[in-house]
């Protein structure tokens, strides 16, 4: 059985992303002897050599390749034990659970009823986005996370929540909309403003007419509504983000045969704590009908 250092792993996966000992030892703040040296301790741990070195390059072995799969998630475990230790001491008698939510889901009623059924506990909030809304888990800062699917479900433990419809979101005054309802097929030749994995109804829809200026693709919710009212795209959002961000200067749209978005519950697997599974039975309970509803 080998004990790992994880001070060593973290510099084995630094090596791994650059693929060179001194543009890593760099980053790491350490001396390439150093992380040379502790690179070599790492492989006669585990017996085996994990990088193919030569004067012009540096790759990963098969050896190499498969810690590499399986390193991130270990430290990134490791983070999050160390961040819920940590809490914990910071909250001094009362012990903390923090609930990670997504703009349109409102996790107030099931807040509260962990609140009331566990008065030990001070339970917190804290707003994600769709580049975090699962590493928020990962690295330890929640407990749980109501995420919009598809995440990455590694490490995760996932529990589906509820599905609501999903909306095309246009300037106003859009040749659509006043339209009750839209298919893709009449919004291809839009720019689409958001990460086309989030939309793969939009895979082979027309490309937009015309030269514009390359924008950055927005990240936030609001960003992608000022460049909406700016008639330089769409955005397919849940209907309980459109409806949340309501403004004058853009509107909703309906999209028909489009699958509806999913929300879920997320938490790390292996917990042995019950809270995350008793707060997930509150949510379910609570949260039953909700797409629904809208």
């Amino acid at each position: 059985m080998v004990d790992v250092d994880l001070r060593k792993l973290r510099y084995f996966v630094a090596v791994a992303r650059e693929l060179h000992f001194g543009r890593a030892a760099q980053g790491l703040h350490i001396a390439q002897p150093v992380l040379s040296r502790q690179i070599r301790a790492l492989e006669v741990e585990f017996g085996a050599q994990l990088f193919r070195r030569d004067r012009r390059s540096t790759e990963l072995t098969d050896a190499g390749r498969q810690l590499m799969e399986d390193a991130p998630p270990l430290l990134a475990a490791a983070e999050a034990l160390r961040r819920r230790v940590s809490r914990s001491a910071d909250a001094g008698e009362r012990p903390r659970f923090v609930v990670g939510f997504m703009p349109g889901i409102t996790v107030t009623a099931a807040v509260r009823a962990l609140s009331a059924r566990r008065p030990e506990l001070v339970v917190d909030v804290v707003r994600t986005s769709w580049v975090d809304q699962a590493e928020v888990v990962r690295d330890g800062r929640v407990d749980v996370s109501f995420v919009r699917l598809p995440v990455d479900g590694r490490g995760l433990r996932v529990r589906p929540m509820f599905e609501e419809p999903r909306v095309a979101v246009l300037p106003a005054g859009h040749r659509l909309a006043g339209a009750g309802s839209v298919s893709m097929a009449e919004l291809g030749g839009e720019r689409l403003l958001q990460c086309p994995e989030l939309v793969p109804e939009w895979c082979g829809l027309p490309e937009p007419q015309g030269q514009r200026r390359a924008w950055p693709r927005p990240e936030t919710v609001e960003e992608k509504l000022e460049y909406v009212a700016a008639r330089e795209g769409t955005v397919v959002l849940p209907l309980s983000v459109a409806a949340f961000y309501t403004r004058p200067d853009v509107v909703r749209v309906p999209i028909e045969g489009v699958a509806p978005n999913r929300v879920a519950l997320v938490w790390a697997q292996g917990r042995e704590s019950p809270l995350p599974e008793e707060f997930a039975d509150l949510a379910a309970d609570l949260l039953s009908g909700v797409g629904g509803r809208h």
